[in-house]
């Protein structure tokens, strides 16, 4: 039940959409009854950099996955393996790191021991900020430019960005899609995940914006309390939505 409400909702979301781009044919003085592809196309005027989001442990990853196998020829960045990539190599960042965050974040071999870290910030909100303003602005900087130059070519655009709301990264997207669940299940993936009790998921959660308002400003919200049978089902409905001819 919960798939068919999100499909009603996507094609709600579609009218709305349909009703946009008649808008901008009036504006401009073109024709609406051109094919869906053209209105997108009209609507962008360049291919879309879609935005990819939700909570943790809701299932964006695996959503992604599906993307990938229905769009073979499309451009995905990933921000957490940016951020991987920015602790493990980038001197400036590592070096912003041990400056905030001290010698204890890091091994006997001068590597940043992302455990230690991970508990600072989970523990102190204040940690927390200061780490995302070392990360977010070159991880932004760089998937942003790649969106631009992807808007210049033939190809799909995909940002799999997990704090896209909280870093305001959603005006750099033509399109956001947020992966939910339930809380039950976003807590329960997430203490089977990371090992946790639930006062730690709690606390985890707690420092995400609110799902349901994720929900609210997104363009489409794809539901992932079932199988993956039902996620790869979304992902076609959107993929078909998208390339629609």
């Amino acid at each position: 039940m919960a798939a068919i409400r999100v499909t009603h909702e996507l094609l709600r979301r579609y009218k709305r959409l349909r009703y946009l781009f008649a808008d901008r044919h009036k504006q401009a003085g073109t024709d609406p009854r051109l094919p869906p592809q053209t209105r997108c196309l009209c609507y962008f005027s360049a291919m879309p950099a879609i935005g990819i989001t939700g909570g943790i442990s809701t299932g964006k990853s695996t959503f992604v996955n599906c993307l990938r196998e229905l769009l073979p020829d499309a451009k995905f960045f990933d921000a957490d393996a940016m951020a991987r990539q920015l602790t493990h190599h980038d001197e400036a960042v590592l070096a912003q790191i041990r400056d905030k965050f001290g010698d204890d974040v890091f091994d006997a071999n001068g590597q940043l021991n992302r455990s230690a870290l991970r508990a600072m910030v989970f523990q102190a909100p204040e940690k927390r900020r200061e780490l995302e303003q070392i990360l977010h602005p070159p991880i932004r900087q760089h998937w942003s430019r790649e969106a631009e130059k992807h808007r210049q070519s033939n190809e799909y655009f995909f940002a799999d960005i997990p704090l896209l709301y909280e870093t305001s990264g959603e005006k750099f997207c033509d399109l956001v899609v947020v992966v939910a669940c339930s809380e039950e299940v976003q807590m329960q993936r997430l203490m089977k995940r990371m090992g946790l009790d639930w006062d730690s998921a709690t606390a985890i959660i707690a420092t995400q914006i609110p799902l349901a308002e994720k929900m609210k400003r997104a363009d489409h919200v794809v539901w992932n309390n079932g199988p993956q049978g039902l996620l790869l089902e979304q992902a076609q409905f959107l993929r078909n939505l998208w390339t629609r001819e």
